[in-house]
């Protein structure tokens, strides 16, 4: 079954579905009010997100330091972030995010 990727006003979606018109029912089930700005059957049925795209190349990775300063803080959620911060240089809004996202993965 293809995969694809549907760009809403409001999402992005990865669904598999046996055709076009099949992915545009998922979107308009899960979101019927977003329009679909964009939408692309992937050449294979893997979905591949490059760390280089997301700003994540640098030597640390990002979860091992986000889990270090998780643990230096006790699991304590702001401090961790401000630890973050000052051991990546990184601003608040994305240190907050790889914090959060850590502490969903049980850090």
């Amino acid at each position: 079954m293809p995969l694809y990727e549907v760009e809403t006003d409001s999402h992005i979606i990865i669904t598999w579905a046996e055709n076009e018109s099949i992915a545009n029912g998922v979107v308009a089930d899960a979101y019927p009010g977003d329009r679909v700005i964009r939408m692309t059957k992937r050449p294979r049925d893997t979905w591949v997100i490059s760390k280089g795209v997301l700003g994540l190349t640098t030597r640390h990775s990002p979860c091992d330091i986000a889990r270090d300063c998780l643990s230096k803080a006790a699991g304590d959620k702001l401090h961790a972030i401000r630890l973050y911060m000052q051991a990546t240089g990184d601003d608040l809004d994305r240190s907050r995010k790889v914090i959060e996202s850590n502490m969903v993965m049980g850090w």
